[in-house]
């Protein structure tokens, strides 16, 4: 039996007053109320959450329950996979009814984030790479190797880096939910300065994500369910692991992103080109230009092609990252892969407002965790 996306919900991302817990019911009860659903049919409840010590709620799960008292007794479980636990939540829960054990089931992302100053969630996020190898590296630290080892196969790519940072802030400027609705110029970007310093060399300030607060939240059903307004179901979804190490990959490229787009275009029965939009991990812009090649867009080491050309443009043949992406919607972990999801799935019903893409009808998502550790790639599409 497949699921589909009957309702879904979430908070604006930032700088937030809001407690984990208010992040996680405001989420669902927008969920549930947009899919017409009663909270007493929900058969289970995941929630992604990385922490990491970010915040001291190490055991959240069942803070989805105190949005409505009709949830008590519902099975509630934490997921965690590093910046991919949203999609992890995504996918466990999708399982469920393809398993036949739920067939209606509510998923929350969330994370709150900005408890800490920058050094706390910077030591949290390291957490989430090779300890024995690379404890005590930062997470900008280890992208900026990996731009690095790019650069040096591929040559200095640093302007197409800022034009990336320029394309995202500019689609977050149609989103009502983005945390940096604020245009950025090339020139700001390209040109390392007091506002914007080296962090990791070759990355700048603005090749790097935010630390963010927020959450989102979506109700699945079993696919023979009907009567709701909107629906949007799987094409593909699949799920890649690549090793935790970077001494055992070759970092110029992400070899499992590959793997699973190429499992999951496979299992959809179409190529890149037949997508009308992609919401993928610009954790640092260097990822989305890897994310680029990994999808098949652009040989490796020609992602910087598709920028110049404006094929993922706002207005190019495969836009990436309408919503703003991580780089200027906001990166609270937990969240990002049911925020893509959730965005995917308003894309192709038609509910995108203004972030709509004209006539979309089958929307890439690539969420990632790690240094391209957890790969997950879902294929959306509408459904009755």
């Amino acid at each position: 039996m497949g699921a589909k996306i009957v309702g879904w919900g979430h908070t604006p991302f930032g700088v937030l007053d809001q407690s984990l817990e208010d992040l996680i019911k405001t989420a669902a009860a927008e969920a549930i109320e947009t899919a017409g659903v009663d909270p007493a049919e929900i058969d289970g409840i995941w929630l992604g959450h990385f922490n990491s010590g970010m915040v001291p709620d190490a055991f959240a799960s069942s803070l989805v329950l105190g949005m409505d008292d009709q949830l008590r007794f519902a099975p509630a479980t934490r997921v965690e996979n590093a910046c991919a636990s949203g999609s992890a939540a995504v996918y466990a829960a999708r399982d469920a009814i393809r398993a036949g054990s739920a067939r209606t089931v509510l998923v929350v992302g969330v994370e709150k984030m900005t408890g800490l100053d920058t050094k706390g969630v910077t030591e949290a996020l390291a957490g989430a790479s090779y300890q024995s190898e690379e404890a005590g590296v930062s997470f900008p630290q280890i992208f900026g190797r990996i731009a690095s080892g790019y650069f040096q196969a591929y040559g200095d790519q640093s302007e197409t880096l800022a034009r990336i940072a320029v394309k995202n802030h500019a689609n977050a400027l149609s989103n009502p939910l983005a945390q940096m609705r604020r245009e950025v110029k090339f020139d700001f970007c390209n040109t390392p300065s007091d506002k914007n310093p080296m962090i990791a060399p070759p990355l700048r300030l603005t090749d790097c994500s935010l630390i963010s607060d927020g959450a989102a939240a979506l109700v699945m059903v079993a696919g023979d369910r009907s009567g709701f307004e909107h629906a949007a179901g799987f094409r593909a979804a699949r799920q890649v692991n690549d090793f935790l190490p970077m001494s055992r990959r070759d970092m110029t490229q992400l070899e499992g992103a590959a793997r699973a787009f190429e499992l999951a275009f496979k299992d959809a029965g179409i190529t890149v080109n037949d997508l009308d939009l992609a919401e993928v991990h610009d954790c640092f812009t260097i990822a989305e230009l890897m994310i680029y090649e990994a999808m098949g867009l652009a040989p490796t080491g020609k992602g910087s092609r598709v920028v110049a050309d404006g094929t993922v443009l706002s207005d190019g043949s495969l836009p990436v990252n309408l919503s703003g992406g991580l780089k200027a919607k906001g990166h609270p972990v937990g969240a990002t892969g049911v925020s893509m999801h959730v965005l995917a799935a308003q894309q192709v019903t038609g509910q995108a407002g203004p972030l709509q893409k004209a006539g979309a009808e089958l929307a890439g998502v690539f969420n990632m965790g790690g240094s391209g550790v957890a790969n997950y790639c879902s294929i959306l599409e509408a459904r009755s």
